[in-house]
Order: structure tokens, then C-alpha cells, then sequence
């Protein structure tokens, strides 16, 4: 793995240090890797988007970016599909078990599509996985629209699935690798954030199949087809978009990187401090866990550290998907059923107006991610959900015990689901990818995210098998098993979870005191991005 340093001159100044313009000493790697981030950062007041290249970069973050989108597509469409009777009617009826298999048959196929991740995400890179995963969500969106069975349907959300977890493991190590440093947070938290993208426009498409179609197969084969939208705007991308500097580098292709880096992030100037600051942090922090990259699974067992790693991971993973979530996200039908919304129509508008509300509460969230620490915001999320969801809970057995006739305690549930969803977008729809990224270190990296999905799947079946069949037999009372897992996050989140925030990506898995070598002094990363990103 090479590596050349640049020649220190007066060309090349770093931000409040003081250079002999007749030295000819060099900038050593050991020694610009101990500068911190805002020193080599280009000392200039020009906004991002007046720079061309950057313009460019961030737009092809998009490549990445459109793979959330697809899930929420998924999700939400699922949820309109509900409300459409000829859905159900088509196969013959759609309820308990059977609607449960349904609903989990795209994590089951996640789970498949998620083994050969890793593998994938370290040998070819992070753009070959991402298209090859959009071309399998795309064959299994024609076989789900062109559907005439249910076993077929299955099929189709089965090999959706594993194509859509393939590019959910590869698409945040894309972004958070290739990313301009300051804008890294901001662009890795708007990965989960474009899921309501993809759900706003599903439960759109779903409402207006189902209105211009109300008895046609039209009206849920429409969203189905469509669900290749996303896809093949990835595909569309695919020949523009460059790789991950971090994987070239990893493969001995230095100049790659550089060539990338000069680009993107140094608009070509080739004499850029910053290139060369990052250029050596990449490779020292790669160097450092060569020898650990070759070595097994095991890894996450080798130390206190990493193991304390593979349980934060683990444990969020979880959190994401049975903090009640997947309950709204997957059952909302049932839900409004249960307190008196039974209209299709209505339901459809009310999956319209959560997806809209989720998006808006996802923008303000933006705002925040980079101005507070990641623990605060954790606990302030879990924090919410738990008196929301005990809140719910007591309407829900009030409303049952006056004969489900209030019109009042109806709609105060109504806005109970609104306000689970904002404490939720908080912590658990952005911040979680981001997070992930900064905990582990590069050669962890890929597999991390690939026990990130494996979990998700898993719970993600249990949600499938199980959220319909409690609903049924428990109503309200099945409130009462998320109320006690949000109280065992809080706790968790309180005790195990470290602060990563302040720290570049190579720095943050130092915070688990582990002796990684930290690129820099550190400094406020997010501090630095300012009010302008």
C-alpha cells in the first residue's frame, strides 16, 4: 500500500500553523495525521453548492441514498395494500398467519440477501453489491405485480427482499466513505430519512391506484410494478458514480483514491493539504487492522472492545426494528380498524398523512443530528416513545371499556401514533446508520453492517409472524410488551452506548478505549460543518 507525502511549502497551508516557506522538509503521513480536521479544511467562505465538484459529489450520493427509498416503498405500499379489498380477495383472503407470512416473506429473503453482504461489500466494492441488489429488487418487483397466487407473491417479495438488504448493507459504507468530511453526518443521517421519500410516494401511487381503480387488480398491481422506480434510477447512475476511496486504498489502488479525492473534495487542486490529510488517515487506520481484516467472524470476540461493539450494534439494530415501529409501519390497518377508522379510503389518506408527517419531522431532525450529541438524542428518543406508548396504551383500554364509541379517545390514539413517530424519527430512523458507521473501524465495517441486517430481518419475521396474531388475540394489551422493551432500551442506551460525535470516521472507534489509533487531535467535526451544509 503506497503512500507518498506532499512536499510542505507555502503552497500548502495549514490553517493556524506557521510554515518556513524555505523548508524542505515534508509533511510527513504520522505528522499530518495528527493535525485536527478544521486546520486542513480549505480556509474559504464559498458555500458547497458554488462548487461544482462537490455539487456533482453530493448528487451522486443519490445512488446510495435511493436504496432506503425503495425499502420505504415497500413498506408503506404494504400498508396501503391492506385497505384495498381486492388485495385480500385476490388470494383468497388475507388475515392472521396468512397475511403475517406475506408481510415477512422480504425479510425472510433479506436474511439470504444479507450472508454474501460483506463479501460482496469488501471484494468488488461498494458499487458493483448496490446495483447488483437493484437489479434483483427489480426482478422480484415483476414477478410480485404479475403475480396470480399467492405462493407467487411470496416469491416475488422473497427475492425483493434479499436484493433490498444487499443494498442496505453496502449503500452507508458508500456514503459515509466518499463523502466530504463535513458533510458526512448530515449525508449519512439523510440515508434513513429517504425511506419516507419512498414511502410518501407509495402511499400516493396507492391511494390514487386505488381511486381511479377500486375493483380492478389494477389497483394494487399498479403500486407493485411501480416499486421499480427507485431501481432503476440506480441503475441509471450506476456508470457515473465513483468508488469508495477507503475500498480503493484497502485493494493497493492509492492513486485511485487520490485521483478521487483530488476531484471531489479538493475541487482538482492536486497541492490540497486536505487530500493529503485524508489520503493519510485512510491509509494508517487501514494499515493498523490489515492484519485483524484477514482474520475471521471472530474478530468481534477478540477483544473487550470489539465485543462491546458487536452488542452496541446488535442491541440498536433491535431497537430499530421492535420499538413498536414495525407494528404502525407494517399493521397500520389494523391499528385504525381497531379504534373506528374502518373506511378504505380513509385509511389510505391517513397512511398519506403519517408518511407526509414522518418526512417533515425527519427534515427537523437534520437540523439537529449534527448540533447534539448522539447520546442525548438516543435517550431523548427513547425516552418519548415510552411515555408515548404507556400513554397509548391507557387510551386504548379506555376506549375498549366504553364499547369503542368515544369519538374523543379515538382520535387522541390517532395522534398518539403521530407523536410515537416523531420521538422516534429522533433517534431511530437516521442517527442509527451514521452511528454505526463511527463505531466500527474499517475492516469491521462491512461485517457490522451485515449483522445490522441480519438482525433487523430476524425481528423483522418475528414482526411478520407475530404483530397480526397478538393483535388479534391481546388487542390493547399487546401494548403493554412494547412499553417494557422501550423501558429496557432506555436503560441499555443510558449505560453501554458511547459518544461518537466531535470525531472523523477513522476517530470515532477510539471512544471504545480499545488503543486505535486516532487520526488527529480531534476536534468538532460537527462544529465545523456550520450552518451551511
Amino acid at each position: 500500500m503506497s503512500y507518498t507525502p506532499l512536499p510542505r511549502d507555502s503552497k500548502n497551508p495549514i490553517r493556524g500553523r506557521v510554515i518556513d516557506e524555505n523548508s524542505s522538509a515534508s509533511v510527513t503521513r504520522e505528522g499530518i495525521v495528527d493535525y485536527a480536521l478544521e486546520d486542513v479544511l480549505p480556509d474559504s467562505e464559498e458555500a458547497w453548492y458554488l462548487k461544482p465538484q462537490l455539487r456533482r459529489l453530493n448528487f451522486f450520493s443519490l445512488f446510495a441514498l435511493l436504496s432506503s427509498a425503495s425499502s420505504g416503498f415497500d413498506g408503506s405500499m404494504l400498508n396501503g395494500l391492506q385497505s384495498i379489498p381486492s388485495w385480500s380477495l385476490y388470494f383468497d383472503g388475507l388475515s392472521g398467519w396468512r397475511l403475517g407470512i406475506l408481510t415477512c416473506s422480504s425479510a425472510l429473503g433479506g436474511i439470504c440477501g444479507s450472508l454474501p453482504g460483506h463479501y460482496l461489500a469488501d471484494t468488488y466494492g461498494r458499487r458493483v453489491p448496490t446495483a447488483l441488489g437493484a437489479l434483483i429488487v427489480i426482478l422480484g418487483t415483476l414477478i410480485q405485480a404479475s403475480s396470480r397466487t399467492y405462493e407467487a407473491f411470496f416469491c416475488g417479495r422473497f427475492i425483493m427482499g434479499a436484493g433490498a438488504v444487499l443494498t442496505s448493507i453496502v449503500s452507508p459504507l458508500y456514503i459515509s466513505e466518499l463523502a466530504y468530511p463535513t458533510h458526512r453526518t448530515i449525508l449519512t443521517s439523510i440515508y434513513s430519512n429517504t425511506w419516507y421519500v419512498g414511502s410518501v410516494l407509495a402511499a400516493l401511487i396507492t391511494l390514487f391506484c386505488y381511486q381511479t381503480g377500486e375493483s380492478s387488480n389494477w389497483s394494487w398491481r399498479g403500486p407493485s410494478l411501480l416499486q421499480c422506480f427507485f431501481p432503476i434510477l440506480q441503475l441509471s447512475l450506476y456508470r457515473f458514480v465513483p468508488e469508495s476511496p477507503r475500498y480503493l486504498i484497502s485493494k493497493g489502488r492509492s492513486q485511485e483514491a487520490r485521483d478521487i479525492l483530488v476531484k471531489f473534495h479538493a475541487e482538482g487542486d492536486l497541492n490540497s493539504i486536505l487530500v493529503e490529510f485524508e489520503m493519510a488517515q485512510i491509509t494508517i487506520a487501514i494499515e493498523n487492522e490489515s492484519s485483524a481484516s484477514n482474520t475471521s467472524w471472530l474478530e468481534f470476540f477478540a477483544t473487550r472492545a470489539n465485543k462491546h461493539r458487536l452488542f452496541v450494534i446488535s442491541f440498536l439494530a433491535c431497537m430499530q426494528q421492535l420499538s413498536g415501529n414495525a407494528l404502525i409501519s407494517y399493521y397500520l390497518v389494523l391499528i385504525l380498524g381497531s379504534i373506528g377508522y374502518t373506511s378504505a379510503v380513509e385509511q389510505l389518506w391517513i397512511n398519506v398523512s403519517l408518511n407526509v408527517y414522518n418526512l417533515g419531522v425527519c427534515a427537523f431532525v437534520l437540523y439537529c443530528v449534527h448540533r447534539f450529541r448522539r447520546r442525548i438524542m438516543f435517550l431523548t428518543c427513547t425516552t418519548g416513545m415510552f411515555f408515548v406508548f404507556v400513554t397509548w396504551t391507557v387510551l386504548s383500554a379506555k376506549f375498549q371499556q366504553g364499547n369503542y364509541e368515544s369519538t374523543l379517545l379515538s382520535k387522541a390514539i390517532l395522534t398518539m401514533v403521530f407523536l410515537f413517530f416523531m420521538c422516534y424519527d429522533l433517534g431511530l430512523n437516521g442517527l442509527p446508520y451514521l452511528y454505526y458507521t463511527e463505531v466500527l473501524p474499517f475492516f469491521l465495517r462491512s461485517k457490522g453492517l451485515q449483522i445490522v441486517q441480519c438482525w433487523q430481518q430476524v425481528i423483522s419475521v418475528f414482526n411478520g409472524l407475530i404483530n397480526p396474531v397478538a393483535m388479534d388475540a391481546l388487542h390493547w394489551r399487546y401494548y403493554i410488551v412494547y412499553c417494557c422493551i422501550i423501558g429496557v432500551e432506555i436503560v441499555v442506551v443510558y449505560l453501554f452506548f458511547p459518544e461518537t460525535r466531535g470525531f472523523t470516521l477513522e476517530q470515532a472507534a477510539d471512544v471504545f478505549g480499545d488503543g486505535v489509533r486516532r487520526g488527529g487531535a480531534g476536534g468538532d467535526v460537527d462544529n465545523a460543518i456550520g450552518d451551511g451544509v
